[in-house]
């Protein structure tokens, strides 16, 4: 079970998360859907272990992965070498099925430079994915990827059966997932429809 407890998260005199709970099964996708602004990415930030909380507990799969907004690319990195570089050597041999995963193949050898957003925005994905780990939180993964494409990268994510919690303003995508929670904030809490 993935369980947040009573997390209380304060940028100065601004409460994001206000003694804030929620409790998730740790299978399938879960979108988190909500107003920018609202706690989501904070959210997100505190169930990957980066961000400091007041109180509260959260328990959580081992080493949780955390895809940022931004996608962070090293300008004078290749495609292939983005992939390669968050492997262990034993594993350096994937590089080509996480391409394929994020539908980046046939492109190993090119700069972030030469990717137009949505593909360096895939690129990004699938280093996140790479790196393994017991819980995949991606915030806004699909920003700039079409809604056919987002939707066969999204059934593959599920295919490795790892639980994922992801933030999107994209009707397309949430509808996709496999729960969604609907927030509003700040503070960040449950929206009541």
């Amino acid at each position: 079970m993935i369980l947040i407890k009573n997390i209380t998260v304060r940028y100065e005199e601004k409460t994001v998360l206000d003694r804030f709970s929620l409790e998730l099964p740790e299978h399938g996708i879960t979108a988190l859907s909500g107003p920018s602004g609202c706690g989501k990415t904070t959210l997100l930030r505190v169930m990957a272990g980066l961000q400091p909380v007041e109180g509260g507990t959260a328990v959580l799969p081992p080493w949780p992965v955390l895809l940022f907004q931004e996608n962070r690319l090293l300008p004078w990195r290749t495609v292939g070498q983005h992939i390669a570089d968050v492997l262990p050597r034993d594993r350096r041999g994937e590089v080509g099925r996480w391409l394929a995963l994020a539908e980046l193949e046939g492109e190993e050898n090119s700069y972030p430079a030469a990717l137009s957003g949505g593909m360096g925005r895939r690129l990004a994905l699938a280093r996140a994915l790479a790196c393994g780990g017991g819980l995949i939180l991606l915030d806004e993964p699909f920003t700039g990827v079409d809604a056919p494409r987002a939707g066969r990268i999204l059934e593959r994510i599920r295919a490795l059966g790892t639980p994922v919690v992801l933030s999107s303003h994209e009707k397309e995508v949430v509808d996709l997932c496999d729960r969604v929670i609907p927030l509003k904030g700040p503070p960040l809490h449950l929206a009541v429809f």
